[in-house]
């Protein structure tokens, strides 16, 4: 049997079963070689990890920064490896000649261990270009996006546990969606929101979209307990997360009523208009035509297009320098007539 492979409109080529089969062998062995560099890649850094903290272990200095855990317990491989680099960093800096020792050998090893951690981020950078083309938009150009996807890349290098059951690549898509749509979101809001806050309010989106194709339609307390936040953050996230309505109530009355008329001061905007009406006067009386065309051609006075200096300059027979020595010239005297008034 024999299967043709159309490759464009001119070229074609045929290949009999038995290529296709081995072809199929290679590229499952060429993943099969993949996942085992992955694990290897892996296990390597976990027990470097584990040799820092060896050199460490015993130091009172260091026993009392890795046991400290905060409010919150962080079993999470990266809260620990934090700690970790902590524990290290003040050991070095220890006045005790042993414990200053210890300490620069576990920093040695953990930049031994981040330098392989980049290594294994940087095999599934194909993940980071796949993401930043699919959720590009004009909110971010697709190169700014895929840095944030090689942080995400960076971030799953550090939680990837290679004993698991999944491929490196598999595991760090989510991180590396998570940094560029956590990205997008933050950039594309006029009030930036907190990390934690645009996780709660996607999460929220995702449990209204979810219920609502399976037929319900849920209300705001049945979606806060959905997500696993209080009432009172779930209306403020929603409140924030999309456009405001003018109609909106606010303190008894709506947003539009409550808005101020003018951010302008009453005496400012009449010290404002009196300047313009001098500058109209001065313009038609103290300037020359050509000075008064200059000036309302670039600025689009009288109702006019605000138009450049080279193409005013065309109309009338001069280059462009000549008309901006023309236009500084009458600006000054304007503005010593106003002055003066």
């Amino acid at each position: 049997m024999v299967y043709v492979y159309k490759h464009s409109a001119q070229t074609q080529f045929a290949l009999p079963s038995g290529a296709i089969h081995s072809l199929l062998t290679m590229y499952n062995m060429r993943c099969t070689v993949d996942v085992l560099e992955e694990k290897t890649l892996a296990r390597k850094i976990l027990s470097i990890d584990q040799d820092a903290h060896e050199h460490l272990s015993g130091i009172e200095l260091s026993k009392r920064i890795l046991e400290n855990r905060g409010l919150r317990t962080e079993q999470t491989r990266s809260a620990s490896l934090g700690r970790l680099r902590k524990a290290a960093a003040a050991c070095a800096e220890s006045d005790v000649a042993e414990t200053a020792k210890a300490g620069r050998r576990a920093q040695g090893l953990l930049d031994q261990a981040d330098q392989l951690r980049w290594q294994l981020a940087m095999s599934a950078n194909r993940v980071a270009h796949s993401e930043a083309r699919k959720l590009s938009c004009a909110l971010m150009e697709v190169e700014d996006l895929r840095q944030h996807g090689y942080m995400g890349l960076l971030a799953a290098a550090e939680r990837f546990d290679p004993e698991r059951d999944i491929r490196f690549s598999t595991y760090a898509r989510w991180w590396v969606r998570a940094n560029i749509t956590r990205a997008l979101e933050t950039t594309g809001r006029t009030v930036r929101l907190p990390g934690g806050a645009v996780e709660h309010l996607r999460n929220l989106r995702r449990a209204r979209a979810r219920m609502e194709k399976e037929g319900f339609n849920p209300d705001l307390a049945t979606l806060a307990k959905e997500v696993g936040i209080d009432l009172r953050r779930a209306r403020y996230l929603m409140a924030v997360g999309g456009p405001v309505s003018m109609d909106q109530e606010f303190n008894g009355s709506t947003i539009a009523e409550a808005l101020p008329a003018s951010t302008i001061p009453p005496l400012v905007s009449l010290e404002k208009d009196e300047d313009l009406g001098l500058m109209r006067e001065f313009l038609d009386t103290d300037l020359d035509e050509r000075e008064r065309f200059i000036l309302s051609c670039h600025y689009g006075l009288n109702n006019l297009s605000p138009r450049s200096m080279a193409s005013i300059g065309n109309d009338i027979g001069l280059s462009r320098e000549r008309v901006r020595q023309i236009e500084v010239g009458a600006l000054k005297r304007l503005r010593g007539l106003i002055h003066a008034a």
